[in-house]
C-alpha cells in the first residue's frame, strides 16, 4: 500500500498541472471606452490569468484603453475616433440639466429627446466605422487568420456585434446598455405595466398615470429603434449579411448575455435562459490606502469621511453648483475626499481634500467612510452596495437617474437635483444621510444580500465565457421567439383566426334564424 502513495501523488500532481480545456483559447474583444472599459478590463485580467490569449480592438484615441498591455494584444482602429469627444458629453450634461426645470412628466421625455439626438449621431458614426472595417479585405483577412474562439464585446457599441457575426464566432455580451435602453428590454419580455422603461425614472409599483407615462416611453423607444437606429445600418447589412438580417437579429444571436446587475439592485422581472447576472463582479475587498490618504482618513476621528466622485465620463459641473457643494462640505464635522478636476472652488473648506483620481473601492471599504456622494454610475453604486455605504445621489446623465431611483426605493439613498442645487439643500441632504441610521442599515442589508451567493459574480462570468468556448456556442439557450415575425410572437394571426371564426359563426347563426323565422 505504501508503494502506491508516490504513484497516487504523481497522478494527482499531473491532474492539477494539466491545463483545462479552455486554456489558451483566443478571444477577440471589442470594448466600450470610459467606465465600461474599467469593468471589461477586470474580466480580461481574470481571463489572462487563466491562460487565454486576448486581442483588444479599440479606437486609436481611446481615453482609458492603453495600446500597450501585458494582458492583451492591441489593434487600433482610426475609424472609431469620433467616440472620444468628451466635450460633446459635457454639453449633453448641461442640456440635460436644463431638462430638469420641467415638471416630472415632461422632463423625462426632454431627456429622451437629448438621448435620441445622441443615438442618431452615434449610430451613424458606428455604421460608417463598421462598414469601413468590413470593407477592408486585408484587415478582415487578418482577423480571420487570427482563428479566434470567441467574441467578447460590450454591445453599447455595435461594431463588435457585426464583427462577431461576420466572423461566425460564438459571442458573449458584457452588457448593461444596448441600442437605446437597458439590455433586458432587447432580450427579455418587458411588460410596460410593471417593467420601467429606461429613462422613465419609474419603479415597478406604478399607478395609472405612471403606467401611462411608462407606456409612452416604451412606444417612444420602439419608434426610436425601428425608425432612427435600424436604418443607419441598412447599407452595411445589405452588403455583408443575408437578406432579412437586421440589427436586433444580430444581437439576439449572442450566446450569453453577462448582465452587469442582479436582483439585489434591479427590480424583479422576466428573464431568459442565456442571461447571466454578474452585478458587482468588479468589486473587491478594500486594499490599504496610500500613507497620505490614510492619515487624512484617520484624522477624521469619530465623525468619519464623506467620499465624492462623479465618475469617469463626465466631471464638469457649472461653477455655481461646485461652489454650493464645497460650501456645504465646509459646514460638516466630517472630513471629505472629493475627486475633482478644474479650478478649485473658492468656498472650499479645510476639511475637504481634492484629488484628480481616487482609489474609490478602497475608500468605500475604509471603516471611516460614512457616505458616498455619487452621480449614479453602475460601477460606483455596486461598490457602495458591496461595502454597505449609503449614497447621496447627484445624477447627471443616461441611466444615472434610474440607477439612483432603485437605491432610493430601497431606502439606501437620497437624490438631489444638480440644476437647482443650493448649499442649504445639499447640506440638509448630507446631514440626513449621515445622521439617519435607516440609510446605512438598508444599504448594509443590500450588501448582505449581495454577498450571499453560492458563487462569486466574477467566477460566474468566467465560467459562462469558458462554457461558450468549450461548447462552441450556446444555441440551446436561445429563445425560438426571436425567429418569429412580430404578428406570430403576439399571436395576432391566431386572434384574427378566432375573430374570423366567431364572425362566421354569428353570420351563419343569423342566416339560420332568419331562415327558420321567415
Amino acid at each position: 500500500m505504501s508503494s502506491m502513495i508516490p504513484v497516487l501523488l504523481t497522478g494527482l500532481c499531473f491532474l492539477l498541472l494539466t491545463p483545462n480545456f479552455c486554456s489558451g483559447s483566443r478571444i477577440l474583444v471589442v470594448p466600450v471606452d470610459g467606465s465600461h472599459w474599467i469593468n471589461m478590463e477586470v474580466i480580461l485580467r481574470e481571463l489572462h490569468s487563466r491562460g487565454h490569449v486576448i486581442t483588444v480592438l479599440h479606437s486609436s484615441k481611446s481615453w482609458y484603453i492603453p495600446r500597450n498591455s501585458s494582458i492583451y494584444t492591441s489593434i487600433t482602429l482610426r475609424t472609431l475616433e469620433d467616440e472620444s469627444d468628451k466635450s460633446y458629453y459635457n454639453k449633453l450634461l448641461l442640456d440635460g440639466m436644463e431638462c430638469r426645470r420641467w415638471p416630472t412628466f415632461i422632463r423625462t421625455f426632454c431627456h429622451q429627446r437629448l438621448i435620441t439626438s445622441m443615438l442618431a449621431k452615434g449610430h451613424e458614426i458606428l455604421a460608417r466605422a463598421t462598414a469601413t472595417v468590413l470593407d477592408d479585405p486585408i484587415f478582415m483577412k487578418k482577423l480571420q487568420d487570427g482563428k479566434f474562439d470567441l467574441m467578447l464585446t460590450d454591445p453599447a457599441l455595435t461594431t463588435g456585434i457585426f464583427l462577431g457575426r461576420y466572423l461566425k464566432l460564438p459571442m458573449v455580451f458584457n452588457v448593461r446598455w444596448i441600442n437605446n435602453g437597458e439590455g433586458h428590454l432587447t432580450i427579455a419580455p418587458s411588460p410596460a405595466s410593471y417593467i420601467p422603461v429606461s429613462g422613465s425614472e419609474m419603479h415597478d409599483q406604478m399607478d395609472f398615470l405612471e403606467r401611462t407615462r411608462n407606456l409612452l416611453h416604451y412606444l417612444y423607444s420602439v419608434v426610436e429603434q425601428h425608425f432612427i437606429i435600424n436604418p443607419a445600418y441598412s447599407d452595411v447589412l445589405q452588403r455583408h449579411f443575408p437578406p432579412g438580417t437586421d440589427l436586433l437579429s444580430l444581437e439576439h444571436a449572442a450566446d450569453i448575455w453577462l448582465v452587469r446587475t442582479d436582483f439585489v439592485f434591479e427590480f424583479p422581472r422576466p428573464t431568459m435562459p442565456n442571461v447571466v447576472y454578474i452585478g458587482g463582479f468588479q468589486c473587491k475587498k478594500a486594499r490599504p490606502l496610500p500613507a497620505e490618504l490614510e492619515a487624512f482618513m484617520q484624522s477624521s476621528g469619530e465623525h468619519g469621511v464623506v467620499v465624492m466622485s462623479l465618475g469617469t465620463l463626465v466631471s464638469a459641473l457649472p461653477r455655481e453648483v461646485t461652489e454650493a457643494i464645497a460650501a456645504a462640505f465646509a459646514q460638516l464635522p466630517q472630513k471629505v475626499v472629493w475627486r475633482f478636476e478644474g479650478e478649485k472652488p473658492a468656498s472650499l473648506g479645510n476639511n475637504t481634500l481634492l484629488r484628480g483620481w481616487l482609489p474609490q473601492n478602497d475608500l468605500l471599504g475604509h471603516p471611516k467612510t460614512r457616505a458616498f456622494v455619487a452621480h449614479g454610475g453602475t460601477n460606483g453604486l455596486y461598490e457602495a452596495i458591496y461595502h454597505g455605504v449609503p449614497v447621496l445621489g447627484l445624477p447627471l446623465l443616461f441611466d444615472q437617474f434610474d440607477n439612483l431611483l432603485r437605491l432610493k426605493v430601497r431606502g439606501a439613498a437620497r437624490v438631489v437635483e444638480a440644476k437647482s442645487l443650493t448649499k442649504e439643500d445639499f447640506l440638509e441632504a448630507l446631514k440626513d444621510i449621515l445622521e439617519t441610521p435607516s440609510y446605512r442599515n438598508n444599504m448594509q442589508r443590500l450588501s448582505q444580500l449581495h454577498h450571499d451567493k453560492p458563487v462569486s459574480p466574477m467566477d460566474t462570468a468566467i465560467f459562462w465565457i469558458e462554457y461558450v468556448i468549450r461548447n462552441k456556442g450556446a444555441a440551446h439557450l436561445q429563445s425560438a421567439g426571436f425567429s418569429l415575425p412580430w404578428y406570430s410572437y403576439f399571436s395576432l394571426d391566431v386572434a384574427v383566426l378566432f375573430a374570423a371564426l366567431t364572425g362566421a359563426f354569428v353570420w351563419v347563426s343569423a342566416l339560420v334564424c332568419r331562415f327558420l323565422c321567415c
